[in-house]
């Protein structure tokens, strides 16, 4: 079910039981060879699929296409919220269905920048909303949710999503074809490991975070291997991150509000 396509009525006539799913993206840049659009594009269109296969189980609505994108700003076509605007404009978009009566929402992220803040405005929800409405309100970003899926599982040939990567690059031959500038395909300039930090995927998390402007880990705004990036890959990554989705909600919906177990 799409709010979209709704009077404020026929909104007014559904149960508040029903799952609300609130999709996330950004416009950046994506090196040379796709266009700004991409974290938008992806997490709406495995929205939307989603939203098919579960009918009247959900309530989709429009893409937040704006995310928190500061440290691509050096890459032209890159437009960004503060991390502390952004916190504060998925509250409000989270309290706008509160107010109306709705428990349960998902917030389905496309965009690795937006994690940090979302979970301070899911943090702060919490603190607000807990004592009276108890609502369930969750992050959930669809690479993640989809496991190995986006982790290495072949038939991928690299460890993890990045940015504008195999993953990526295969994501969008798939769904948008007319996005990918093929002739600009290559990889970037990264720097070299140093056995802590992951700049390729190439480490395991050791619990050692660094945080860099994107300029100063890829010469072209791009990481990972975009080259072997195909419309096939595409294609499988797509079904496993709906099929994971359609779960998750499917889960989602029985969960109880939790009751307070301290005095």
């Amino acid at each position: 079910m799409k709010l979209v396509k709704l009077s404020t009525s026929m909104v007014d006539q559904l149960s508040r039981d029903k799952v609300v799913l609130l999709p996330l993206g950004a416009i950046e840049q994506h090196g040379p060879h796709l266009s700004v659009s991409v974290d938008t594009d992806l997490v709406s269109q495995v929205a939307s699929k989603a939203e098919e296969l579960l009918g009247d189980e959900v309530l989709l609505c429009p893409t937040l296409s704006f995310g928190s994108s500061h440290h691509h700003l050096s890459f032209a076509g890159t437009i960004s919220l503060s991390a502390d605007t952004y916190t504060q404009v998925v509250i409000e978009l989270a309290e706008s269905f509160l107010q109306n009566g709705f428990r349960r929402i998902v917030l389905l992220n496309g965009h690795g920048g937006n994690i940090t803040p979302v979970r301070q405005a899911l943090a702060l929800l919490s603190a607000k909303y807990d004592p009276t409405l108890n609502p369930n309100i969750v992050l959930t970003t669809y690479w993640e949710l989809a496991g190995r899926s986006f982790s290495g599982a072949p038939p991928m040939e690299t460890p993890a999503l990045s940015h504008a990567c195999e993953y990526e690059t295969s994501l969008m031959l798939h769904l948008y074809p007319e996005k990918v500038f093929s002739g600009k395909i290559e990889r970037a300039k990264r720097p070299a490991s140093n056995g802590f930090i992951p700049w390729e995927d190439d480490e395991p998390y050791k619990g050692v975070t660094i945080v860099k402007q994107t300029g100063y880990i890829s010469s072209n705004g791009s990481s990972g291997e975009p080259r072997l990036g195909t419309a096939e890959k595409g294609q499988h990554l797509f079904g496993h991150a709906v099929d994971a989705l359609v779960n998750f909600i499917r889960s989602f919906r029985t969960w109880p509000f939790l009751e307070k177990l301290s005095k």
